[in-house]
């Protein structure tokens, strides 16, 4: 079974769009872990334009399955991160002006800056995972490096599975398989939706976890919540 972790940052966004409190996140983290999802992931962004950073200090006491906080290591988020200590955290090399993710890390260029923040991570005990694209060329440097894990970012193999998605699954199952030669776990997310969710799956054999956020929450609105998670539960087991 992969497991499933629902970002809720677009309950967030749609909170925001009116003020208030409604729909309340903390209220929807609690409905999709009992749904059945493995975790809850969140995004903090330094605008705070979806999830604020109030949110994540609240969710620390409501999420009780796998809490992942993704973000850029600025220095306010490393130290939230710190003081939450979730199950994991996700380093995302966003620009602050990036409308949502858009790249994984150059982990050649950016070595001795990741090495130290993974280090600093994990000696706080809290899994850390680093947003790569799947690249062979960047396997050295991920592994000096050493995250627990890496999540590939998957955009590429969302736009190309309609025409071609036996070409463009196989540059993830390579870099997959080489990254987990030397310990490191494979998560994966971004643009992962329904109708490629199982494909990716079943190629990716050793994929331990997916972080599925715009995409569930907008075929929920078809489906209803409960209904999309045990979609994509199906989809993963």
């Amino acid at each position: 079974m992969t497991c499933l972790s629902v970002n809720i940052n677009k309950i967030a966004t749609l909170r925001n769009s009116r003020g208030g409190d409604f729909p309340n996140v903390c209220n929807v983290a609690k409905d999709v872990q009992h749904f059945g999802a493995h975790g809850i992931t969140v995004h903090p962004r330094p605008d705070e334009r979806h999830i604020r950073y109030n949110d994540v200090y609240e969710l620390k006491e409501i999420v009780y399955k796998e809490f992942n906080i993704e973000g850029n290591p600025i220095d306010k988020f490393v130290k939230m991160v710190t003081e939450i200590k979730p199950t994991q955290v996700t380093l995302v090399p966003d620009d602050i002006n990036a409308l949502t993710s858009n790249a994984g890390w150059d982990t050649i260029k950016n070595e001795a800056y990741l090495k130290e923040i993974v280090d600093e991570f994990k000696s706080n005990k809290i899994r850390t995972s680093i947003f790569l694209d799947p690249k062979i060329e960047l396997l050295e440097s991920v592994i000096n490096i050493n995250p627990d894990r890496v999540e590939l970012y998957t955009e590429e193999y969302a736009k190309g599975f309609a025409k071609k998605k036996y070409d463009v699954i196989n540059k993830y199952m390579l870099c997959a398989n080489e990254i987990s030669k030397h310990g490191i776990g494979i998560n994966a997310g971004h643009d992962l939706s329904l109708s490629n969710i199982k494909f990716f799956k079943n190629r990716i054999e050793n994929l331990i976890e997916v972080s599925i956020g715009h995409a569930l929450i907008g075929e929920s609105l078809y489906f209803g919540l409960e209904e999309t998670i045990k979609k994509y539960l199906y989809h993963l087991s």
